[in-house]
């Protein structure tokens, strides 16, 4: 039976078909909120990939309604302890959905995300959920509502969560890599981007490659605006995670909080090591555990007999694993493989890493 278009079942029906063909993140974000609004209302909405090994915001980010400023508010909430709904927590939770108001018995106040967040933006309450599959984050996003608005329903949480897991497998489709070329690969720059904030999240001082480094991925935006992958990170005083430049480059951004009475926080910026980079990739295939291990030793220069020897697995086993990982990567030789696993480089980014957009309630 087919459905009607003025369905619930239709329109998310329609927001998946679309989703699947988004041509990279920010059009999956841009296409999945304007029909995610048609199904449940909202004011604002924060649109996140996320490094998938480590849960944290990367890139590229659509903010919807929502002026500049503000980040280092949010993500010092998040980090507080007693933050309710935390992302870390979503993350390993049995539905990756919650909403503040209805987790709190309607009592929003009792997490510090209201009072430095909600409240000053006149937000009465926020949706929030991981897109997760196979365990791993790979997004995430916070809808909000006006205070003037009715409180999320339950009804509006378990629809979210519905669409947690068909787009995270999605968002992972966008990290897998392209054709790389010797010239991108002897113009790399090694050089270490150093930022340095003080304990509220400011910035004090940061060197022009951490600058370069920066405007790689958020382009323009960078000189007015922190990027919120590095405000994370200078908020919560330690952490790692990995972006992608705009000519598809990986990043590795680290912090690491000074001891004192009046700590500073110091991020890093570098180019991220293959052996980094894989460990996403691997992911975004779908690997198995097995056939990730083969693959490093495969990487590694070993042959099926060697590998044979080293698992305690039958050459037959290590050939029918090795024909797994080729179809699922889509090569046809080992050479194939490790170039196109085991790089640095990846197909370009999307060509605007943070969106900030108005859209009509």
């Amino acid at each position: 039976m087919t459905r009607r278009p003025d369905t619930d079942g239709w329109k998310r029906d329609e927001l998946l078909a679309r989703a699947a063909e988004a041509p990279d993140a920010l059009a999956l974000f841009a296409t999945a909120s304007v029909r995610l609004r048609r199904l449940v209302p909202f004011d604002a909405a924060v649109w996140r990939a996320t490094d998938p090994l480590t849960g944290l915001i990367a890139a590229p980010i659509r903010v919807e309604n929502i002026d500049a400023g503000g980040c280092a508010a949010f993500w010092t909430s998040e980090a507080d302890p007693g933050t309710i709904n935390a992302f870390r927590t979503l993350v390993d939770a049995r539905v990756p959905a919650a909403a503040l108001r209805e987790s709190t018995g309607d009592r929003p106040e009792l997490g510090p995300l209201y009072d430095a967040y909600l409240r000053p933006r006149r937000f009465g309450d926020e949706l929030r959920a991981v897109l997760r599959t196979a365990g791993r984050p790979w997004g995430s996003v916070s809808l909000f509502r006006d205070r003037d608005r009715p409180a999320f329903t339950s009804a509006d949480t378990e629809l979210v969560a519905g669409l947690s897991a068909p787009l995270a497998r999605r968002l992972r489709g966008f990290l897998r890599p392209g054709e790389v070329t010797v010239e991108e690969v002897a113009g790399t720059d090694e050089a270490t981007g150093v930022l340095l904030f003080d304990r509220a999240g400011r910035l004090i001082s940061a060197n022009a490659q951490a600058r370069e480094r920066i405007a790689s991925v958020a382009g323009e935006d960078a000189e007015t605006t922190m990027p919120m992958w590095i405000a994370t990170l200078a908020a919560a005083g330690t952490g790692r995670v990995r972006v992608r430049t705009r000519a598809g480059r990986w990043l590795v951004c680290h912090a690491s909080r000074l001891s004192g009475d009046d700590p500073f926080t110091v991020v890093m910026i570098e180019a991220a090591p293959a052996s980094e980079v894989a460990a996403i990739i691997v992911e975004a295939y779908e690997l198995t555990g097995r056939e990730a291990e083969i693959t490093r030793l495969i990487a590694g220069g070993l042959g099926t007999d060697e590998i044979a020897r080293r698992l305690h697995i039958s050459k037959h086993t290590v050939r029918d694993h090795i024909k797994s990982v080729l179809s699922k990567v889509g090569v046809t030789s080992r050479g194939e493989l490790v170039a196109k696993l085991f790089t640095e480089h990846v197909a370009p980014a999307a060509t605007a890493q943070v969106s900030r957009v108005r859209t009509a309630s």
